[in-house]
């Protein structure tokens, strides 16, 4: 029966009659309609023939449901066929038994068993009656309610609603319909059956366990080496690009592959039996004689910890050797069990001693050659350099955002007999992937900052692991110094160091697990209208993995989800996108990023020409700090399009004019940084670098106020029978600002932000005390110089 011919048979009904012949046309309107829902009490019917019907192990966090528009209905061609069978709404009415509907305490607690928290049922009857008042006509059935309940008493209660009410809540929380399928889809339990290849097989599984300059990584690579075939897998493109150098210098031919580069040593192409690779490059089908993984001890890493995991189980290799520390053997124990495999540990012991020397620094004076100072944060590699400059010395500088081709200039300028530079400062970055002459390791301060679950960013000691990584590289067995020696810049630090390192190393408890394009590709399949970024929250809070797993932290991937989401990408495009390591407190990277992204959704190939007009190539050698830093996230940005090359080859098809120009790139950087003292020296005089608060002896503060306040009074006490450092003003001379500094009070990066909120201020309230403040003043003026900037 048609809609027009059933309206007909209506309106020609005596109105005694139109009662008792509802239920027939209501079922005449069924099978125009589609189903429909009945009263209250039949709901739970309705509800448990759905997918989402309440199961799963855990209830979701329900505050990442982020509700879609339901946009009301407009005039229908049809006309309001509700209103023609029945009458008019009266909104006013209608809104009386909406207001009713949600005050019902029966009504919430049905809705909370169908997954709607109060947080949820109070936006879901917003969006209903937006929905309902703003419509111009309803749908034929909760119209015929609606007119029941209003203008019928006895007939109707609003309870009826609940149907519509709860067929709305899913369309704008489509979650509440599939919630046991994707809890199916990140179900992330047992990940040994992810890997079908590997599981065919038994793999003998060896793990060279030992300090750093023990020589656990050169048995491992012996066996890579006389293997008809292997796959060695490091943490860095340093790593990966030293083995591949070594195993074609040994006769062993070997292909290297990393996220940005593909070298093969055949001039036809054909692949190699050895390949050297970073862990995240590595084929988990590919065959291999020989595995190694490097480093197996990141397999806790928040963020990266996912690849050593799907290596280790992954590989299809007859022996995989794990180079690591200690602390892994028995995580990787407990995981290999749960594959039927067996470990065989093998420990190594240091090749050559090091000890911690019972007095600090204290003076960059009392430096000597071989010696090595470790920063954890650029402004401190600024200071010590410069300061180093002033005392007639050279230094090398190595830090992580400098390009590959530039550490290792660095490096072999600090360990060339016959070059001046015999001092070296570095960041962390030294502690794994180069290869360095140091005789002392100086740690300038022990506070690393670091960014916590929150996202927030503190600063705390620095780890056993991670303080033996570094001191472990002073003495190594290669190098001219047999004996290495560790201590601290400052002497109140000396302790805690000792404290630091005769702490035993935490076992690691848990490794780190990452959902595959393809789960995220099916959570998109039941929330098509969900943006990634919310994909990725939802699928984090459902999934389930065992105790000895950990998803990892995905905080780049949702950054970078979040700065393409206006681009129209299909999902797959953009989960690569997303997954491209870029550095997200680079501005310049994070647009390019964005450009690249818009370019691609546009079918424009970025070509060479393009990008060379994109980053304004030619390029200037730098003058300053800051034109170095810019250089430095230019040449960020070549490795993102690189990165993306191997992707998406027709998009980006000059990959191999990109690597020449960023060979030329790195060697400006490498001028920049072999003269960085310059730069600094320059930096300071234009005020684009303030180093004055920066000294030696103000670092170690950091580590005081970090642990109580009596500690802090002690390290202020130590502070005044040191001498001053030759580059600031005396101490009478200083400051209120560099006092406070220079005691532990303030850091720098607290100075520049009273400094700007004292701008803004003076911006607001006019220039009546401009002259208060000596050591404000001049920077004030400075900053009005539009040299100055």
């Amino acid at each position: 029966m048609s809609l027009p011919r059933c309206a007909l048979l209506w309106a020609r009904l005596p109105a005694g009659r139109q009662a008792g012949h509802r239920a027939a046309v209501c079922s005449a309107l069924r099978a125009h309609t589609g189903p429909f829902p009945g009263a209250l009490g039949r709901v739970p019917a309705i509800a448990c023939a759905s997918s989402s019907a309440s199961g799963g192990s855990k209830a979701p966090n329900t505050s990442l449901f982020v509700p879609l528009t339901v946009k009301p209905q407009g005039p229908s061609a049809d006309g309001d066929v509700g209103a023609e069978l029945t009458r008019p709404l009266d909104k006013n009415e209608v809104k009386k038994v909406l207001d009713k509907f949600y005050k019902r305490k029966e009504i919430q607690k049905l809705s909370a068993d169908y997954g709607l928290d109060a947080r949820l049922f109070h936006q879901a009857f917003i969006s209903f009656r937006n929905y309902i008042m703003q419509s111009h006509s309803l749908d034929v059935d909760i119209h015929i309610i609606l007119n029941d309940i209003c203008f019928s008493a006895g007939k109707s209660h609003v309870d009826d609603l609940f149907p519509f009410f709860l067929r709305h809540a899913k369309q704008i929380f489509p979650v509440l319909e599939c919630k046991d399928d994707l809890r199916k889809i990140s179900d992330l339990r047992i990940p040994p059956n992810w890997y079908p290849e590997a599981r065919a097989i038994h793999r003998k599984i060896i793990f060279h366990s030992g300090p750093t300059n023990s020589g656990k990584t050169y048995h491992a690579i012996q066996k890579y080496l006389s293997a008809k075939s292997g796959v060695y897998c490091g943490p860095l493109k340093l790593l990966a690009h030293e083995i591949f150098e070594k195993s074609n210098a040994a006769g062993v031919p070997c292909d290297l592959v990393t996220g940005e580069e593909r070298v093969s040593v055949d001039p036809d192409g054909k692949q190699a039996a050895h390949v050297a690779c970073t862990v995240e490059m590595c084929s988990v089908t590919t065959p291999y004689e020989v595995a190694v993984i490097d480093e197996i001890q990141m397999i806790k890493d928040p963020a990266r910890g996912w690849a050593w995991t799907r290596a280790l189980l992954g590989l299809c290799a007859e022996e995989i050797h794990l180079c690591g520390e200690s602390a892994a053997i028995d995580m990787v124990t407990e995981l290999m069990y749960t594959t039927g495999e067996d470990v065989e540990v093998r420990t190594y012991k240091r090749l050559t001693p090091i000890s911690v020397l019972d007095h600090a620094l204290e003076s960059l004076d009392n430096l000597r050659p071989g010696d090595c100072i470790v920063c954890f944060s650029k402004n401190d590699i600024y200071s010590v350099s410069r300061q180093i400059e002033i005392r007639g010395l050279e230094s090398a500088v190595i830090y992580g955002s400098l390009p590959p081709g530039t550490k290792l200039a660095q490096a072999k300028k600090f360990n060339d007999p016959d070059d001046p530079c015999k001092i070296l400062v570095a960041t962390d970055a030294i502690g794994m992937g180069l290869n360095l002459s140091i005789r002392r390791i100086i740690f300038y301060s022990l506070m690393k900052p670091s960014i916590n679950e929150k996202g927030e960013k503190e600063i705390e000691p620095i780890t056993t692991s991670q303080a033996l990584q570094i001191a472990g590289r002073a003495g190594r067995f290669s190098s001219k110094f047999k004996e290495g020696e560790v201590t601290t810049m400052n002497r109140e630090d000396l302790s805690l160091l000792k404290e630091i390192l005769n702490r035993p190393v935490d076992p690691i408890k848990a490794a780190g697990l990452h959902p595959t394009a393809e789960q995220i590709e099916m959570f998109a399949y039941h929330l098509p209208d969900t943006t990634l970024s919310n994909l990725i929250d939802i699928f984090v809070d459902f999934s389930q993995v065992d105790g000895q797993y950990f998803v990892c932290n995905m905080d780049d991937f949702k950054f970078s989800a979040e700065l393409i989401q206006h681009i129209p990408l299909s999902l797959r495009v953009r989960y690569v996108f997303c997954t491209a390591p870029i550095n997200k407190k680079q501005p310049f990277v994070c647009s390019s990023l964005l450009q690249f992204a818009r370019q691609y959704s546009r079918n424009e190939p970025l070509t060479f020409s393009w990008l060379r007009r994109y980053i304004k190539w030619p390029l200037l050698p730098p003058k300053n700090i800051k034109d170095l830093m810019d250089l430095e996230a230019v040449h960020d940005v070549l490795d993102l399009y690189l990165w993306l090359s191997y992707r998406f080859l027709d998009m980006f098809p000059d990959a191999s004019l990109v690597r020449e120009l960023q060979k030329e790139l790195d060697g400006i950087i490498q001028d920049g940084v072999h003269n960085i003292t310059k730069l600094i020296k320059i930096s300071e005089t234009h005020k684009l670098l303030n180093l004055q608060n920066l000294s030696a002896e103000s670092q170690s503060r950091l580590s005081a106020v970090a642990k109580s306040q009596s500690r802090r009074n002690r390290g202020t006490k130590a502070l005044g029978s040191k001498a001053a450092e030759p580059l600031g003003p005396d101490a009478e001379e200083k400051s209120l600002a560099s006092r406070l500094v220079q005691q532990g009070l303030l850091t720098a990066d607290m100075l520049k932000q009273l400094e700007r909120e004292w701008m803004t201020q003076k911006t607001e309230q006019g220039k009546g005390r401009l002259e208060t403040g000596t050591s404000l003043k001049g920077t004030r003026r400075k900053k009005k110089e539009p040299d100055s900037d």
